[in-house]
């Protein structure tokens, strides 16, 4: 993996070193240790819970990495480093009444996913609430749940008729993309200045509805033709690709103007969509 980005993060009012590798923050799990502990030898209390996790697993425990941070005396050492994912897991195995408040949260979480599984509409009421708190327009907000419902219905087609992967989703999207945009995902992404972020909370509407109609196009296109494995997904997902990219020319012959749009909704950087 390569290293990118060193820095010191303050959790519950103490310092924790961090990583940022391949666009993802990595912790000090020592120092997250220290954090919720307050322990005199964060080293030796991880250690000892890391064996007690790995005899409970029956195996090595598996989201940490060894990566090289700055110690007190400034040279960079490996340490153990966690992932959001991989803290949230850490959290749950510490009994310190400083861990408790996160320990309900994750519980709280979890029954709402719950909830979501056995009404899907609360799931979306959800994601609306989200995307409000953060500013975005209720007529994007209405176009982004539909597209989420539209993409859900593709997928659960493809995860049906052969595509055993995130990497053969990757490959189908890409397909759909290309065919509508121009642009692979990634590319997409590049051109709105974006690069961890979720390409389609930084679509404007009609990026939205373009993406929209090649997915949809793409389901029934497969549904109709009863495809099954990547070569004919493959086929299908360009075709409904090829389906809305002429839709998008239409109405940038008919506008003078690029659907494609540079605009995204990080504030500060580029205009809002």
């Amino acid at each position: 993996m390569a290293q990118e980005i060193t820095k010191i993060a303050v959790f519950k009012g103490k310092d924790v070193r961090r990583i940022l590798v391949n666009d993802v923050w990595w912790f000090s799990v020592v120092d997250i240790c220290g954090a919720l502990t307050d322990s005199l030898a964060p080293g030796a209390y991880w250690r000892k819970l890391k064996q007690r996790l790995t005899e409970e697993a029956q195996q090595p425990v598996t989201f940490c990495h060894g990566l090289k941070l700055p110690a007190p005396d400034g040279k960079l050492r490996e340490t153990d480093c966690a992932s959001t994912e991989g803290v949230f897991r850490l959290i749950q195995s510490i009994p310190s009444p400083k861990a408790e408040p996160f320990k309900r949260w994750l519980a709280r979480v979890g029954k709402e996913r719950l909830d979501e599984i056995e009404n899907p509409e609360l799931g979306m009421q959800r994601t609306a609430a989200i995307y409000e708190k953060k500013g975005y327009p209720k007529e994007w907000i209405e176009k982004r749940l539909r597209g989420i419902a539209v993409r859900k219905k593709l997928t659960d087609e493809w995860d049906v008729r052969g595509a055993e992967n995130d990497n053969d989703y990757a490959i189908l999207t890409n397909e759909i993309m290309l065919g509508a945009f121009e642009f692979t995902v990634a590319g997409h992404k590049k051109h709105k200045g974006l690069k961890k972020e979720n390409l389609r909370d930084h679509m404007t509407d009609l990026e939205l509805i373009i993406a929209m109609l090649g997915e949809a196009a793409t389901t029934h296109i497969t549904q109709d033709r009863d495809s099954c494995h990547m070569p004919a997904l493959q086929k299908d997902a360009k075709d409904g690709g090829a389906i809305a990219g002429r839709t998008r020319k239409d109405i940038e012959y008919h506008t003078g103007a690029k659907v494609v749009s540079q605009k995204n909704f990080l504030s500060g950087k580029k205009e809002r969509i």
